[in-house]
């Protein structure tokens, strides 16, 4: 399997980590390019999910976040503050 993780950045994050990730290849989205801008955070995990990306947010400490995640799709998160 070949397969390369896609990664989407929330509001939270600067573009400037989107720039750098792209200078390496990385596969990268952010919340304004997807038009996602003030929407609730089941709306970023939804775009993410359809489109088989990783979330990368700054918020750190975002247990209402985590705890959707881990319903939704059955799996623990991880937090780098």
């Amino acid at each position: 399997m070949n397969e390369r993780i896609r990664f989407h950045l929330d509001e939270n994050v600067t573009p400037a980590i989107a720039i750098g990730l792209r200078r390496y290849g990385i596969d990268v989205t952010t919340t304004v390019e997807a038009g996602l801008r003030g929407t609730p955070d089941e709306a970023q995990l939804e775009f993410a999910r359809k489109t088989g990306r990783i979330i990368v947010t700054a918020e750190c400490g975002q247990r209402r976040l985590r705890r959707f995640i881990c319903e939704a799709v059955s799996f623990r998160t991880a937090e780098y503050c």
